[in-house]
């Protein structure tokens, strides 16, 4: 039986319908503060359509897109989450926003953060263009993504430990 567009979804119906495990939508309620399902009797989350809608926006710019967690973070505080999830339900980017989408070279302890990863603008070592050919923009950006998380879970633990 199909829901209704309104109804609440449960976060294993949020998780299927992204195409994300659960633990990286709980994971991303601690980084978007944006994100807040509402929470019943022993802790089980129910998304609002408009929280789905912003879920599927943060999944198309870290995966699609290629940004970081951090640069998703910013996007949301400098354009609002009506304008993201408009942008990307049009297929747009947040450089057509007048966001700067360069790769933006953060200063913090423990090495320079990518705002914004550009696969064109990426060193590789030699053979590293035949390990990825194979590799489809899907599972690209979920390897960018993967790759924004624990350079963010570095910086985490260099901080704790300063």
């Amino acid at each position: 039986m199909d829901r209704s567009a309104d109804a609440f979804r449960t976060i294993s119906e949020v998780a299927d319908e992204l195409n994300l495990p659960q633990h990286v939508l709980r994971f991303w309620e601690t980084r978007f503060t944006q994100i807040k399902p509402l929470k019943r009797g022993g802790g089980r989350r129910y998304y609002r359509p408009d929280d789905v809608e912003l879920l599927r926006a943060i999944r198309h710019l870290l995966y699609g897109e290629g940004y970081t967690i951090r640069g998703v973070q910013r996007i949301l505080k400098e354009q609002g989450v009506k304008a993201v999830i408009v942008l990307v339900r049009s297929g747009g980017s947040p450089g057509s926003m007048g966001q700067d989408t360069t790769p933006a070279v953060a200063a913090s302890s423990g090495g320079a953060h990518m705002a914004r990863v550009e696969p064109s603008m990426q060193t590789a070592p030699i053979g590293a263009a035949d390990i990825f050919s194979g590799l489809s923009s899907a599972d690209l950006g979920a390897l960018q993504a993967a790759l924004a998380e624990i350079d963010e879970c570095a910086r985490i633990l260099h901080m704790a430990r300063a």
